[in-house]
């Protein structure tokens, strides 16, 4: 195996919010498709042209269920790009991958006949208008392992730790005023610009624009102190804060 190019960049990995519908069958399921059958044929390209994520939060599946039920829908021309609402140890493969942490939004309109929904109606600024300001998002709270928070319009700011297991995604920076022991991945829609800051630092992964360094990359030497970590020329740049 050849090492890598120093004349191609890096490989980045980066977040990016896209509009997808959720599809949340009712019990009887039988009787659910039937209304689904229904509805393709009143529209028939509504289901075909959307992202879908469905949605089995409260339904008693187990995996054969699951895996009955995407049958179904793929029969249908129904392509699910993602699972919310069930653990990912029921899942495995050959199945879409497991959600979390989606934000709500308003229902759709089924249409009427053969007309693809309508895409909603996006203001346009007027252009002299002063563009917004990125909101922040500022936990009181600790962040528990398992927890996994996102917010793509601006800094995430962590008044207390971050456990080990837990993950928080910025479209800025990352302050954390306690430990950082879990992953920390600012700039995720391509924000160069980004920080993270923690005054103990003990990660297990942080990423800065789509640029990723493992605890092992990161080594022992400034494991337990207060650093800043930033881009600087494609490469994660870690430093003691004074």
């Amino acid at each position: 195996m050849t090492g890598p190019d120093p004349s191609r960049p890096p490989i980045r990995f980066r977040g990016r919010s896209f509009l997808a519908m959720v599809l949340a069958p009712v019990p009887p399921i039988a009787q659910w498709l039937d209304e689904l059958d229904a509805l393709k044929q009143r529209a028939p390209a509504f289901l075909t042209v959307r992202a879908l994520i469905l949605d089995v939060t409260g339904l008693s599946f187990d995996r054969s269920d699951l895996a009955d039920l995407c049958a179904e829908l793929a029969k249908r021309n129904i392509t699910i790009l993602g699972i919310e609402g069930i653990g990912p140890t029921a899942l495995g493969p050959g199945f879409p991958p497991p959600l979390t942490g989606g934000k709500a939004a308003d229902d759709v309109i089924v249409p009427e006949g053969n007309a693809a929904p309508a895409a909603p109606a996006v203001p346009v600024p007027a252009a002299a208008a002063k563009p917004t300001r990125a909101r922040s998002l500022v936990l009181d709270q600790p962040v528990r392992s398992g927890q996994v928070i996102q917010h793509l319009d601006g800094d995430v700011t962590v008044m207390g730790s971050v456990a080990s297991g837990s993950e928080i995604i910025a479209g800025g920076s990352i302050h954390v005023y306690g430990a950082l022991r879990g992953r920390a991945i600012a700039g995720a829609v391509g924000d160069a610009n980004a920080r993270i800051v923690a005054r103990r630092f003990e990660p297990e992964l942080i990423a800065i624009d789509g640029l990723y360094k493992t605890a092992d990359d990161l080594g022992q030497k400034l494991r337990g102190q207060a650093v800043h970590a930033r881009l600087h020329d494609d490469t994660i740049v870690v430093a003691a804060l004074d």
